[in-house]
Parts: C-alpha cells; structure tokens; sequence
C-alpha cells in the first residue's frame, strides 16, 4: 500500500473540507463556487484569484470528480513527493494547476472569438456583448434560449433586432454559456503529476479500475492523453462524471508538467530535493 505523504495528505484534506463547506453552505443559499471557481475572464463573477482556488473546487453533481482526483493524488503524487521533497513537490502542484487555468482559458478566448465573428453584422458594442454573455439564462439545469431572447430588446438597438439571424443568435447563446460555465477541480494538476510520475517510472504497470489490464505508464499516460485531445476536439464527456469536462485544462496541465519536467532534467534540478 502507498504511504500518503505529508504535503499531499494536507491537499486531500483542503479538497475534501472545502467540498463538503461548499454542499453545507448551498443548503443555505450561499454558493462558494460563484467565489472560488474559475469564471471566463469577461464574466461578472470573475476574480483574479481563481485560477488558484478553483484547483481545491469539486463538483457536487458527480462525488466522483473529487474521488477520483484524490485517489489519483494519493497514488502519484506522494510517489514524487518522496522523491523530490515537500516544497519541490507542492510547488510543481500549484505551477500545474494555474497552468491548467490559464491553457483552459486561452482555449475558451479563440473559441469565444470565433462565436464572435458570427455576430459582426450587428456591430455589437463592447458594453453589449458584456451585457449579452452575462444575461443569466439558467433554469435549473437547463440554459433556455428564451430568457436571453427576452433580455436582447432591452439590449439592442431596434436596427440590430431586425438583423438577428437564427446564426447569430445561436452564436450570442453560445457565448453566453461559455461565459457563464466554470472551471474547477484538481484535474489539471493531477495531469501534470501523471506526466511527471510516467517520466520518472515509465514501466511502471498502471490500471483503470472498470479496465484491470496492466499498462506500463509510457503508454497508459500518453493513451490518456489522447482520449483527452479528442474529447476536447469533440466535447465528449469524461468516463468517470457527468457534466462538460475541461479537456483543454487537463492537456494544459499535461504541457505544463512536461515543460517543468524538461526544466528539471536540463538544469540538473531533478537530482535536488527541496524540503
């Protein structure tokens, strides 16, 4: 059995309290999500801390988003904890983790841009496109195409509304819900971890759990990788959750693992430890 080292045996219990804080104060009509979760940066809510306390934020809808990226932290994380040192170790965590942030955020940027380029025939002002992306269009689990139609005359110019396409107003949907979708979760920093361990011990056997088949990490890593590149290419669902996965922030944290990982071999700074 794997020995949980100290620095990740303290991350696990942050996740889990703030998890558990976050159900407990929903029950009383306080969401920490819309505080600590990671917004699109031209969303109301947005806060320049959240690319940092969204990595100890977990979804309530699915146990199993935090479950999972525990157990993954627990299983890899204290291996390269041992080996580098607790500081060594928390600071490639965190460095992964905002990385994930900032990729998952460049992603939504050109995806954002490009929906934006589907509306130039309105000629939407800065202040009206704020206004459009952040009109709440939430019912239950639901975006309704309805409330923001209901929102637009007060928005627009009466020349704009008539040049409302069915295109353009699927465009101005999809950038309101991109707007309004969050990020969170340890993932992006459990990817980087993953990219570490698989360099440092590549023939060791790894096993999904619905999957008992040994994988040496040089290829379960990688193949894990792809599965993420196409689900964000297709925007398909993760196999553990319900719910849009960051496919983009996984990947993010994958590319900033493996830059730190070259840094380390480059600099000879893989040798030290750094308690």
């Amino acid at each position: 059995m794997i020995r949980i080292t100290e620095t990740v045996k303290h991350l696990i219990i942050i996740n889990v309290l703030l998890w558990i804080a976050t159900f407990v104060l929903q029950e009383r009509g306080i969401d920490l999500n819309v505080l600590l979760s990671l917004h699109f940066p031209e969303n109301n809510s947005f806060e320049f801390w959240q690319p940092i306390t969204s990595m100890f934020m977990h979804s309530l809808a699915s146990p199993a988003h935090l479950l999972f990226n525990m157990l993954g932290l627990w299983m890899f994380g204290s291996a390269l904890e041992m080996r580098w040192g607790k500081m060594k170790f928390l600071s490639f965590y965190m460095i992964t983790g905002v990385g994930a942030g900032l990729v998952h955020t460049l992603v939504n940027y050109v995806e954002f841009y490009s929906l934006a380029q589907q509306v130039t025939e309105l000629n939407l002002s800065t202040t009206q496109i704020k206004e459009i992306i952040n009109v709440d269009m939430v019912s239950g689990q639901q975006y309704l195409g309805k409330l923001l139609s209901n929102e637009l005359p007060s928005i627009l110019t009466k020349e704009q509304l008539l040049f409302v396409s069915d295109a353009s107003f699927t465009a101005m949907f999809h950038m309101n819900i991109l707007n309004q979708t969050v990020a969170l979760g340890a993932s992006g920093a459990l990817y980087g971890i993953l990219v570490a361990f698989g360099m440092m011990y590549p023939n060791t056997e790894l096993m999904l759990l619905f999957l008992p088949i040994p994988i040496k990490a040089k290829y379960f890593i990688p193949g894990l990788l792809l599965l993420d590149f196409i689900g964000g290419i297709t925007g398909g669902l993760s196999l553990f959750g319900a719910g849009q996965i960051a496919h983009f922030a996984h990947l993010g944290g994958a590319l900033f693992g493996f830059l730190l990982m070259w840094y380390f071999n480059k600099t000879q700074f893989n040798k030290n430890r750094w308690n």
